[in-house]
């Protein structure tokens, strides 16, 4: 069975998108562009949604027993860092030539449109008879992927046998991604007047040092044949000093650590305590925990470590969705993995549920001046979404 977007859903889906773009949703003030959501499908006739106590959107297609297949994708975006890199204004939704510009627009509000779409065409042909699809619109993504997933699924409840999250790919099959962990490296000395500073012990320079042994750990860490070498780079760094004229006694790095294919947690700290004992500084590396509170006032706190995850290329998922793909493309699909981290290091990573991933839009404009994605691509994910629920959820 093959699924199409006629001209006025094409309409619609494109206005819908250009008014998730002009809501602005950093994480934890979603709440607009989640009602904004719920109204679009109660517009479509779709079952009633809701929202969960942490803010995530949730809408069930079906209902019969049988399998659950979840689409997952986030609310939230990153904010606009420089205004003067961008050329058109981030929050207008500004369509040319068939692309349309904003900031989320293809990280990853084109990907929460076509879950909508998706799921409409799926009820508009009395579908699923067998089984359910989860709408899961997510919540504080860009900053804890992973969280608003655990919440759903350990909390709400809502365990589905399958995840596909959609999250830009360029419309071609996902089927893993690196893991992270973000460490902070706390570094002591001691203080002294800078015209003394042979009397104090100046933890900065000390940083100095063990940010070129962290340079060297970089190049020598594991690599995975599917995802590739794991990565580390220093993000950020502070210092603490009485005054500008003394040696400062505190000094703090953030490490942004990728984590291939059998690294770990364990493995990660390891081998930053064995560059901290070899250049005999003073200091303690630990996982640096999030904490923030929803729009609905839940209480959020987690350790920021994400666990890498890869699903069997022959695994019948994988097949399922390259085969709705090129049955509503005509073309067989590319299967890679994203370089970045998604909600993906949860339901595969730790709730072992099986998960692809496929969406509109250029991986690499995500987080970029000027996002963008095609028009034609959301209406084609759309598509592809309800082809692979109707394929998986046939008795």
């Amino acid at each position: 069975m093959r699924f199409r977007l006629e001209r006025e859903d094409r309409k619609r889906l494109t206005a819908f998108l250009r008014d998730l773009v002009r809501i602005p949703s950093p994480s934890t003030q979603e709440k607009a562009v989640a009602e904004r959501i719920l109204e679009e499908m109660e517009r479509l006739g779709l079952p009633p949604a809701r929202l969960d106590r942490i803010g995530n959107v949730v809408g069930l297609i079906g209902g019969g027993k049988g399998p659950t297949l979840m689409l997952n994708g986030h609310m939230d975006t990153v904010g606009v860092s420089d205004t003067q890199a961008w050329t058109r204004d981030p929050f207008e939704g500004e369509v040319e030539k068939g692309r349309l510009y904003g900031l989320g627009a293809c990280d990853m509000k084109g990907g929460i449109a076509a879950m909508v779409y998706g799921a409409y065409l799926l009820h508009r042909a009395g579908l699923p008879a067998h089984g359910r699809v989860v709408v899961a619109c997510v919540v504080q993504e860009e900053p804890c992927e992973g969280l608003a997933s655990r919440v759903l699924i350990e909390e709400e409840g809502i365990r589905p046998d399958w995840v596909l999250v959609t999250e830009p790919s360029n419309l071609q099959v996902m089927r893993g991604q690196r893991g992270r962990i973000e460490l902070q490296v706390t570094l002591h000395g001691r203080s002294a007047h800078a015209s003394r500073p042979d009397l104090g012990e100046n933890t900065i320079h000390a940083a100095a040092r063990l940010i070129f042994g962290l340079e060297l750990l970089a190049g020598q860490l594991a690599e995975d044949p599917f995802l590739g070498r794991g990565t580390l780079t220093v993000t950020e760094i502070r210092s603490r000093a009485s005054s500008r004229n003394a040696v400062p006694d505190r000094c703090d790095l953030i490490i942004d650590r990728r984590l291939t294919l059998g690294e770990t947690e364990t493995k990660a700290l390891a081998e930053v305590q064995h560059v901290i004992a070899r250049e005999g500084v003073r200091a303690e590396v630990r996982v640096t925990e999030y904490n923030a509170t929803s729009y609905t006032g839940y209480a959020c706190r987690a350790r920021e470590y994400y666990p890498p995850w890869v699903i069997e290329e022959d695994h019948p998922l994988v097949w399922a969705l390259k085969e709705a793909v090129k049955d509503q493309t005509g073309r067989r699909p590319r299967v890679g993995y994203w370089h970045f981290s998604t909600e993906g290091t949860y339901t595969a990573g730790v709730a072992g549920i099986p998960t692809v991933g496929f969406g509109p839009g250029d991986p690499d404009l995500a987080h970029a001046p000027d996002e963008w994605v095609a028009v034609d691509d959301v209406c084609t994910a759309a598509e592809v979404y309800a082809r692979l629920a109707a394929a998986l959820l046939t008795a």
